[in-house]
């Protein structure tokens, strides 16, 4: 048995299609284009690929996309005025703040001054709570996209038994939150495993959905894993390879070949979870923008 390769890369694709029609309608109903963000901070080389990549998805859809920039040694206090003019911009609608912020800059502050109805990375403890307590509120983009991934490919939700490795606050706490929502999009049992926890492998060997959000290359491997179970695989890693011109491979925190042997479905690195986190971002944006208007 070999498992079904969840094409990431194509869901989010048909999704985009339907944000790009819904933006506009907004436009042409309401003249409204939706609007975001993007504060970016110093010249980390990953955050200037993510940024590129989220501006050219919204340039592709119709969205309005603004990119301020500032230098490593910005102030904090010049970073809060910037996003409390975007707080007050009726054409933006949504602030994204590109993480990670240089030490200098306490980035719960940062992530705290930004309006949660402008939150459209779900990072504010506005909407946190709001997805604790089971109430709308912009959730965070990769675990949106992880359950979205799993509808559109009809692997049940309800009542399965999901282990997530790993607890982040942008991947681990909300997917759990958000798969045991009392709700026909949740309602799983959801176990959390992290790096104090105990005899890992018996407990990942539960699982009808296996999250691996550990940040390790390859860390889940076959024997980890039980025979027919989901794996989604959130971890990007970059490893030594000769054979590549670039000298290096990127693989997930999965062991990919092994575990696609007796796997039922298996998301790939890349082109798997990646291209659903931006398109989530799209799509909160969208909501930011549709919200604003009815209120």
């Amino acid at each position: 048995m070999s498992a079904k390769i969840i094409d990431g890369k194509k869901i989010a694709e048909q999704i985009r299609q339907e944000i790009a029609q819904q933006t506009e309608q907004l436009k042409t109903s309401r003249g409204i284009t939706p609007g975001l963000a993007v504060v970016l901070v110093g010249n980390n080389p990953a955050s200037e690929v993510y940024v590129r990549n989220k501006q050219k998805a919204c340039e592709k859809i119709g969205l309005l996309s603004e990119l301020h920039r500032f230098p490593e040694d910005a102030s904090q206090d010049l970073l809060l005025k910037k996003i409390s003019e975007l707080n007050h911009d009726d054409k933006i609608h949504g602030i994204l703040v590109q993480l990670p912020l240089p030490p200098h800059i306490n980035e719960q502050s940062i992530l705290q001054s930004i309006r949660p109805e402008k939150d459209v990375d779900g990072f504010h403890p506005v909407n946190m709570g709001k997805l604790a307590q089971g109430e709308p509120g912009f959730v965070p983009c990769t675990p949106l996209g992880i359950r979205e991934m799993l509808l559109r490919e009809n692997i049940p939700i309800q009542g399965q038994h999901v282990v997530i490795v790993g607890r982040s606050n942008i991947v681990g706490k909300p997917l759990a939150l958000l798969l045991m929502q009392k709700s026909e999009k949740g309602n799983a049992t959801v176990t959390v495993c992290h790096s104090r926890t105990k005899n890992l492998a018996d407990i990942t060997r539960q699982a009808d959905i296996l999250v691996a959000a550990i940040g390790r290359a390859q860390f889940i491997t076959r024997d980890m894993v039980r025979p027919g179970a989901v794996v989604i695989d959130v971890g990007v890693n970059r490893i030594e390879d000769a054979y590549s011109p670039k000298g290096y491979r990127l693989v997930g925190d999965v062991d990919f070949d092994a575990v696609k042997e007796i796997a039922s479905a298996i998301t790939p690195v890349p082109g798997g979870v990646g291209p659903m986190t931006i398109t989530m971002l799209l799509n909160n944006t969208l909501q930011a923008a549709t919200q604003m208007i009815n209120n």
